[in-house]
């Protein structure tokens, strides 16, 4: 499956659970509507994903962190439910697409009064300069 595929059916499934839920619920409730809605959709999900941060080639944290959902182990999903997403939102999923070298990301902001506004694929090509 290509980036392409896999994004057609993020912003599917995330259009389906905007929908079905509408805006303004917890993060972790869209969460789980998400990961259901992907594996509805027959795709290979992982939720929850420790990442190890290595520093200078040595390993500084096993689990610094959580990616939310990662897409047939290509696509990081990263998940928000806030009035507005801010810069800091893209400079995190700018770094976790590097430290788990992966190319493409989507930022989903469930919170958004408009749909289309809370949702932003970033792609590590754009930001080489980071």
């Amino acid at each position: 499956m290509t980036d392409r595929e896999i994004s057609f059916h993020i912003r599917g499934a995330a259009m389906e659970v905007y929908n079905t839920l509408g805006p303004g619920l917890l993060e972790s409730i869209y969460h789980k509507a998400l990961k259901h809605e992907l594996e509805d959709r027959g795709l290979s999900i992982a939720s929850e994903m420790p990442v190890e941060v290595y520093y200078k080639g040595v390993l500084i944290e096993e689990n610094a962190m959580r990616l939310d959902i990662i897409v047939e182990d290509r696509v990081i999903v990263e998940l928000k439910s806030v009035e507005a997403l801010l810069p800091i939102h893209f400079k995190q999923l700018r770094t976790y697409l590097r430290l788990c070298n992966k190319e493409l990301g989507w930022l989903i902001n469930f919170g958004a009064y408009d749909f289309n506004d809370g949702l932003c694929p970033i792609s590590l090509k754009e930001y080489k300069k980071d």
